[in-house]
């Protein structure tokens, strides 16, 4: 299941990922915002990244205005590794060497067309482990999260 959470300012791209991902027979979950109206970020964040810290959900995909806030967010939490990404090889190597499992991008930074593509390859990208894995256990075992 892939949690997927929005600010207002990426609420349309939310909306978007919603329908990719219905489209491609992926199970998700939206953690909101439901509505344009003005939200804080934080809130939304925090709910879809505590739940691929707990492992109800194995992915997510959160948008905001840049996706540089609510990537600050979801690494907040145990076990998140979040990328902002503004490219499709971004997303790729995101997953390859850094085994990010939550894709944060910005509604007013990437075009639709970019971030569905962002999404595919996020989503049906694997971790190359090897060198890489000595690397992302470095990153929990260093913070505790």
């Amino acid at each position: 299941m892939i949690a997927i959470a929005s600010d207002h300012a990426g609420f349309h791209y939310k909306e978007k990922v919603k329908a990719y991902l219905k489209q491609h027979g992926i199970v998700f979950k939206d953690f909101g915002t439901m509505t344009m109206d003005s939200v804080d970020y934080p809130d939304f964040a925090h709910a879809a990244s505590e739940a691929v810290s707990t492992g109800e959900c194995e992915q997510g995909i959160i948008v905001c205005g840049t996706g540089i806030g609510v990537s600050i967010v979801a690494n907040k939490h145990k076990g998140v590794r979040a990328a902002a990404c503004e490219s499709v090889t971004a997303a790729v190597l995101s997953r390859k060497h850094n085994n990010a499992n939550v894709l944060c991008f910005g509604e007013r930074l990437v075009g639709w067309g970019v971030a569905e593509d962002m999404i595919d390859a996020f989503l049906h990208t694997n971790f190359e482990a090897g060198r890489h894995t000595r690397r992302v256990e470095k990153i929990h075992s260093l913070t505790g999260r």
